[in-house]
């Protein structure tokens, strides 16, 4: 029996980061946006999350600077990965993150309106 848990937990280990890689992903920014109060820099930046439907959380990191902010997970075939802003008053605000596989539709108070 001590062998059957040790093989359960040394498989449960191993798959771990397989797992966290799968909700983590970089892309690129063409032109600076602004996430929530946040500056984020053009250039490459690594989008993480956790949860699933409406209730994800979501962690922006470039140069230096991260921030989390709610979001909401769409599975959908994009094919590619890219982004979506909103420009008001000369500012570009990210709204949609376009992964492979899914978006993510970011919940700040300057992305849906609020």
């Amino acid at each position: 029996m001590k062998r059957l848990f040790g093989y359960a937990l040394m498989l449960a280990l191993a798959a771990a980061p397989a797992m966290a890689a799968r909700n983590s992903q970089s892309f690129n920014l063409a032109q600076n946006v602004k996430v929530g109060t946040t500056d984020i820099p053009a250039g490459n930046v690594k989008v993480s999350w956790t949860g699933t439907g409406d209730a994800v959380q979501v962690t922006l990191s470039a140069s230096g600077k991260s921030i989390t902010v709610p979001a909401k997970l769409v599975s959908e075939k994009n094919g590619h990965k890219g982004y979506v802003v909103s420009s008001k008053g000369g500012v570009n605000e990210l709204q949609t993150i376009q992964l492979n596989d899914m978006s993510l539709q970011l919940q700040t108070p300057t992305a849906s309106g609020q």
